[in-house]
């Protein structure tokens, strides 16, 4: 969804104070416990509840030490309904699974956003955001704290004008922390970017004097920190930040940041309430930089 750059930078000011918030709730919330976290939550009772799949954010392989075969399902679903003089609606949904045997990790991840609305009464309601995406990625663990992988993603997004643009990432992850009840960990690593662009896109290029090719490859130098954290078994924060750096055209450079509070309802239910940020220095001609994405998710833990 697109915004002016007044509206791009208050949604920015507006998720960099959520964040802050956030993180100090539950610092708060665990000192007002008066004792330790009570460790990891089980699978059943936590999600990211993010909408974005494709940056790599809360996709590494759980920490090595917990136990060694694992299956996970999950479903997550969200929806803004509007009407009357303002009249729109926004809605997102992701299915996530993760396979664990042994040092192999197996994890796969799709999701879609798409919303429309009219500004006045009388006016026809417009698709103001479309993307579909996909992810898989597979982790073996070398170490307790290292591990090897390699991700596979994919992306169609009517707004950046794209009718595809595909990742290959390999590289390494190093656990800092691999607690129960925390994680930090950061990955080094290659990015392979493929877009398949938009005729749209190609077209508004053109009017603008620059002519551009159907596809486009770029390849980057991929760095990524990341911390997970349980304020008790039911509240869980997770925050993290990628930075994708061209080779050798370094103006081609990408951030990618994700932040987010879950809080378990149930065994099998959760909300989530995340706030993604992607930032593209050069993007195609009449795309904006700066793309922001805040949702709240009801998450459905399967198995």
């Amino acid at each position: 969804m697109k915004l002016s750059q007044p509206r791009q930078r208050l949604a920015l000011g507006l998720g960099l104070a959520t964040s802050a918030a956030i993180l100090c709730s539950t610092v708060l919330a665990a000192a007002q416990d008066g004792q330790p976290a009570q460790g990891t939550m089980k699978t059943s009772t936590a999600s990211s509840g993010s909408t974005e799949v494709t940056t790599g954010t809360f996709d590494a392989a759980k920490q090595s030490n917990e136990a060694n075969d694992a299956t996970e399902a999950k479903l997550q679903l969200g929806a803004l309904l509007s009407t009357g003089n303002a009249r729109s609606l926004a809605s997102t949904a992701s299915g996530s699974m993760r396979l664990r045997r042994g040092a192999n990790e197996l994890s796969a991840i799709v999701a879609a956003n798409y919303a429309r609305s009219a500004a006045t009464p009388a006016a026809d309601t417009q698709t103001t955001m479309e993307n579909y995406q996909g992810k898989l990625r597979y982790d073996r663990f070398v170490t307790q704290n290292v591990s090897l992988f390699l991700s596979l993603s994919g992306r169609r997004d009517r707004f950046q004008g794209l009718d595809a643009r595909l990742n290959l990432d390999p590289g390494l992850a190093y656990y800092f922390i691999a607690e129960e009840k925390q994680r930090l960990w950061g990955e080094l690593g290659y990015d392979l970017q493929y877009d398949l662009r938009r005729d749209e896109a190609i077209a508004v290029a053109a009017e603008k004097g620059t002519i551009l090719g159907k596809t486009k490859s770029r390849h980057s130098a991929r760095g990524f920190l990341g911390y997970h954290t349980n304020v008790n078994e039911h509240v869980g924060f997770d925050t993290g930040a990628e930075l994708l750096l061209g080779i050798p055209a370094t103006e081609n450079w990408r951030v990618n940041w994700l932040s987010s509070l879950t809080t378990a309802l149930d065994s099998r239910f959760s909300l989530g309430a995340t706030f993604n940020l992607r930032y593209d220095h050069n993007p195609l001609p009449g795309v904006e930089k700066l793309d922001t994405v805040t949702s709240m998710n009801l998450i459905c833990t399967l198995y």
